[in-house]
């Protein structure tokens, strides 16, 4: 009997960290929106009499808050050059 060679298409290295960014950047996205929304909750609750307006503020600051650490994270990933490093390729 011969045995027949499989081939296995793997992903490119990038292509799983991208993915791995990805998922990290909604789950975070959706722990700060749902922690805001919980914050806006008892906020509305304890201070508003229930209207609900302190819930939706809430969800919009977790979202913006995880939109702005995904932003982070991709643009580091970017290549770019941090202060630090800049300023040392300055002085050298």
């Amino acid at each position: 009997m011969t045995t027949s060679t499989q081939l296995v298409k793997r992903k490119p290295e990038s292509e799983g960290l991208l993915n791995e960014k990805w998922d990290h950047c909604l789950a975070n996205l959706l722990v700060k929106s749902t922690l805001g929304a919980g914050f806006g909750i008892i906020f509305s609750v304890l201070l508003f009499k229930r209207r609900a307006w302190p819930a939706w503020v809430g969800v919009g600051f977790g979202a913006g808050r995880g939109y702005a650490e995904c932003d982070r994270e991709f643009k580091g990933a970017a290549g770019g050059v941090s202060r630090a490093v800049g300023e040392r390729l300055k002085r050298d």
